[in-house]
């Protein structure tokens, strides 16, 4: 039986090298590539593949939220992560969300292919880098309470939560009885200590490590 992948990923060429791989390798065949979340969901509904090899930090709707939307509208779809992204939020978001694997970036083509081998035979994988904190996850060790972001302060991650949840500047200090110098401040700080470049970057992190809501998206401006 053929594994049929879809491939995701919003940089041209590493999602051009990710499909030689998987072109190559024995028993398997790309049937499509998405260069976002929300492209990934639609290509999954149209295209029923049996892995789906998933970025998570994406422009528009996350590969965290889009795994979570595939999971449920394509249960027959396994989801093998594949980012650089090696945090434990990230990790434990991906999981909940229903990812099957999680590899790095800096996986080589055996270990690529040993995933898409093994999530679609219904087994789950993971990166040797992270084996750690996935034993650490299921066995419900502290890691998977550990708070998002350590450089913010706690407000500062109050605020981060409420933007990732679509909420305006205005609404933020209307929420916390702040007032809109001082969430323009937090904000800012934010956007500096996560070394992003604007709101919807900033929303994507967020998203990807938890916070917000998956609805989300109306605050983008």
């Amino acid at each position: 039986m053929t594994i049929r992948v879809l491939v995701v990923d919003d940089h041209p060429l590493y999602r051009e090298g990710l499909v030689a791989v998987v072109s190559t390798m024995a028993g398997a065949e790309v049937v499509g590539e998405a260069a976002d979340g929300a492209d990934a969901v639609v290509q999954a509904r149209r295209l029923l593949p049996d892995v789906v090899v998933m970025d998570l930090h994406m422009p528009g709707l996350s590969g965290i939220d889009a795994t979570r939307q595939i999971v449920r509208e394509v249960p027959s779809a396994a989801i093998v992560v594949l980012t650089m992204l090696d945090g434990d939020q990230p990790i434990f978001s991906a999981l909940r969300a229903g990812a099957r694997g999680y590899l790095l970036k800096g996986a080589d083509r055996a270990e690529i292919e040993r995933a898409i081998a093994a999530v679609a035979r219904g087994e789950a994988v993971f990166s040797s880098a992270i084996a750690g904190l996935v034993l650490s996850f299921f066995a419900g060790g502290a890691r998977e309470e550990a708070s998002p972001f350590p450089a913010l302060t706690p407000r500062e991650r109050e605020v981060l939560d409420l933007v990732a949840r679509g909420l305006t500047n205005a609404e933020v200090a209307r929420r916390l009885c702040l007032s809109d110098k001082t969430v323009r401040n937090h904000v800012s700080n934010v956007f500096s200590k996560l070394h992003v470049r604007g709101r919807t970057e900033a929303v994507a992190r967020a998203r990807d490590a938890g916070l917000g809501s998956p609805a989300a998206g109306a605050g983008l401006r």
